[in-house]
């Protein structure tokens, strides 16, 4: 059995506002995402507008564990690495 690839990921709200995940296939979630099936509450308030950031994992330990450090990261910091993506 091959490894699928994680991913971490940064999508923009239509209002400005940032989401971080992880998924194995980032145009599913996306769609997930913009059509609320089986998308994050966050976007019931406002919908998903794109991805702004994403990165590569080997493994779902791996991309959970970047996702929770991104999601501790400020607003700011959160921009400036989208930035220097």
């Amino acid at each position: 059995m091959t490894e699928q690839s994680w991913f971490v990921y940064i999508i923009e709200a239509e209002n400005g506002h940032l989401y971080t995940g992880i998924t194995t296939d980032l145009t599913r979630r996306l769609t997930q995402h913009q059509t609320k099936q089986n998308g994050a509450r966050f976007f019931h308030t406002s919908a998903a507008k794109q991805f702004v950031y994403h990165e590569t994992h080997p493994d779902r330990s791996s991309a959970s564990k970047r996702e929770a450090a991104i999601k501790k990261l400020s607003r700011q910091a959160k921009i400036n690495l989208i930035e220097n993506k």
